[in-house]
């Protein structure tokens, strides 16, 4: 099979493409067959210098195909079966840039029949990591479905994302009233395909005076990705018992914040990764996640605030490079 693989950390230039023999899964392992793979952030960056221990790294931990092959004890999968991918590089070495992958059973969902693949490999990072951060507030719900943020107001901090999209789609399912901030006229119109009620460009408006006059008593949760720059505008827009959710360090990798206006509202901060998350959270959002997507409530494309970029697996570099230059939308492998 063809695999992207690198052996030392590094630019992109040094990931490289090679025939490795076919891998045959172990006791509750599935090799799946991939047609497309997600490319993350989290792939240059681990690609980088943040991940080592390993003589070769096949990169990625999204993913979609066909299960190719079953090892024992795997209950619920058969070989032919449909799925997409979720942590499929957490704690290994080989990930989803192959044309094959082996990973445990647990890794492997089944993707719902009126989903393609492009939508399966979108899923993984982004779509779990929105779940988390719409679900993380002691006093919300800790399960996504219709009805379940009924009543409330969501904040989405570059909703022209990919997690930023999914959150939009998630919340909007779920029922709640969503705002994103962007920006760009662009950016604020892939907000709005996505579902968004509202948006706010940071760069042309006051964001807490527009948040405020959609939201007069603040917003229930506020999905963040850039903590250090946007913190004081969190401070001032999330409600009393509100939630703030922390999923990434774009802008800085320190966040100062004056505590008291934090207590005297009982804010809750939840900082949140895929991989250091509870096994029983993960399986919670994959089951939510899967469900939004068979009720149609979670799609990718440009009518769906999500362009898609495809790559070749021999060009698999420059759709690091792409995502590491800030590429506006959902970039993908191509294995087939």
């Amino acid at each position: 099979m063809r695999a992207v693989v690198y052996r030392e950390p590094g630019p992109s230039s040094v990931l490289q493409v090679v025939d490795r023999d076919l891998p045959e899964p172990g006791p509750g392992e599935v090799r799946v067959r991939l047609v497309r793979a997600g490319v993350n952030p989290t792939d240059w960056k681990f690609r980088a210098g943040m991940m080592r221990g390993f003589e070769e790294v096949t990169p990625g931990h999204d993913g979609a195909g066909y299960v190719d092959a079953v090892g024992p004890g795997v209950d619920g999968l058969r070989v032919g079966d449909r799925v997409w991918l979720v942590l499929g590089q957490h704690g290994v070495a080989h990930g989803t840039a192959a044309e094959h992958t082996v990973q445990p059973a647990s890794h492997v969902v089944p993707l719902p029949d009126n989903a393609d693949f492009d939508l399966g490999a979108s899923l993984g990072v982004p779509a779990v990591t929105a779940h988390r951060a719409l679900t993380a507030s002691e006093a919300g719900p800790d399960r996504l479905g219709p009805g379940a943020l009924d009543g409330r107001t969501v904040l989405v901090a570059g909703g022209a994302g990919a997690v930023g999209n999914a959150a939009i789609q998630l919340a909007r399912w779920a029922g709640a009233t969503v705002v994103a901030t962007v920006s760009s006229e662009e950016k604020a119109a892939l907000a709005t395909a996505a579902g968004a009620h509202h948006t706010v460009d940071y760069r042309a408006a006051d964001v807490v005076e527009a948040v405020r006059s959609i939201a007069p008593e603040g917003v229930d949760i506020a999905v963040e990705v850039a903590p250090a720059q946007n913190i004081g505008i969190d401070l001032e827009v999330v409600k009393v018992h509100g939630l703030v959710s922390i999923y990434a360090n774009n802008g800085g990798d320190e966040m100062t914040m004056p505590l008291r206006a934090a207590f005297g509202k009982n804010l809750r901060f939840q900082f949140l990764i895929l991989y250091t998350l509870d096994d029983a959270l993960v399986r919670a959002a994959v089951e939510d996640v899967t469900a939004a997507v068979a009720a149609g409530a979670l799609r990718v494309g440009e009518d769906a605030g999500l362009p898609l970029h495809h790559y070749p697996l021999d060009q698999t570099a420059a759709a690091h490079d792409a995502v590491e230059q800030g590429a506006v939308g959902k970039v993908l492998i191509d294995l087939e």
